[in-house]
């Protein structure tokens, strides 16, 4: 009977959480949720994309001080949230300008076509005019991409790196309340 009673009190009862991200913040899960009393369990290709890992950690199911882990560990996932949105952000933009850019040289390249199109009258002037912005319609986008880009990576690394600081900030609390 002793022997049951021994085993009992060395057991640990888990509770386990799945994280899919990218692989470019893999790292920062791995480093930040042991702060909150997660191990890490295993890293896994996602099913979703190749670009994703699913990573496992798993917990103590009586870890003191849970409910203020847990608030913390909401603050950290936010952070994260926002630095990935952040990353989002910086091609939306210029993507969407790049892609505007080429519809229109495309537009202008239907023009040219129906004005060269048999019809009554073929012109070829016009269809030779409407070339011009056509071609410049399809070339321009990638630079256009390119400089929006690097703006926006301008604008953006500032609030990326702050809420990096933030989230590094909120490990520290946590791992501070998990030591105690």
């Amino acid at each position: 009977m002793s022997e049951i009673t021994k085993n009992s009190e060395n057991f640990v009862g888990y509770e386990y959480k799945e994280v899919t991200t990218t692989r470019d913040m893999e790292g920062v899960y791995a480093d930040g949720y042991p702060n909150f009393g997660w191990k890490l369990d295993n890293i896994s290709p996602s099913a979703i994309s190749l670009s994703t890992v699913s990573l496992r950690f798993k917990r103590d199911r009586k870890i003191r001080n849970k409910a203020e882990l847990s608030r913390l560990q909401r603050q950290f996932d936010s952070g994260i949230t926002q630095i990935e949105s952040l990353e989002r952000s910086k091609s939306t933009s210029a993507f969407a300008a790049a892609l505007t850019v080429g519809l229109i040289g495309t537009a202008f390249m239907a023009g040219s076509v129906f004005a060269i199109v048999p019809t009554e009258t073929p012109s070829v002037l016009l269809c030779a005019i409407l070339a011009v912005p056509a071609f410049i319609g399809w070339a321009l986008p990638y630079f256009i991409y390119k400089k929006m880009l690097a703006k926006k990576s301008a604008t953006v690394a500032p609030l990326i790196e702050k809420q990096y600081d933030d989230i590094y900030e909120v490990s520290e609390k946590a791992h501070a309340i998990s030591e105690n």
